[in-house]
């Protein structure tokens, strides 16, 4: 049987994995926190407080997600195994998926190809 935290995960995997936006903070002149960013926190979390099992469902994110949920999912092993986030966008760099972007109240559209070079080059989400 689950427990809260792995059904939390779950459903903030699902979310991720769907994801058609990337936003880490609140978006739009209203800061609004869309789903997106508050399952990457959860999933953050959970890797925190749960490293082997969520770090399972974000390799499988980073696999088969949406180009966002794969830039979610690099962006999450970043924070808890640079190395593996450097692997993780070292292998986007060939992907031409598009998603869309929000930096506050700026919105804009990328390829995962253009991001993971950004990431690797030592920009910042």
């Amino acid at each position: 049987m689950s427990g809260t935290w792995e059904r939390e995960l779950d459903q903030a995997v699902r979310e991720l994995d769907g994801a058609d936006t990337l936003a880490f903070g609140g978006v739009g002149f209203a800061g609004q926190i869309l789903p997106a960013t508050e399952a990457y926190r959860r999933a953050e979390q959970a890797l925190r407080e749960h490293p082997e099992a969520a770090r399972k469902k974000v390799d499988k994110l980073l696999k088969k997600g949406s180009p966002a949920g794969k830039a979610y999912a690099a962006t999450l092993l970043e924070t808890v195994d640079p190395a593996a986030g450097r692997d993780a966008w070292a292998r986007l760099r060939d992907d031409d998926g598009e998603f869309t972007t929000f930096h506050g109240c700026v919105m804009g559209r990328t390829t995962l190809r253009e991001y993971a070079a950004d990431r690797l080059g030592g920009g910042t989400p």
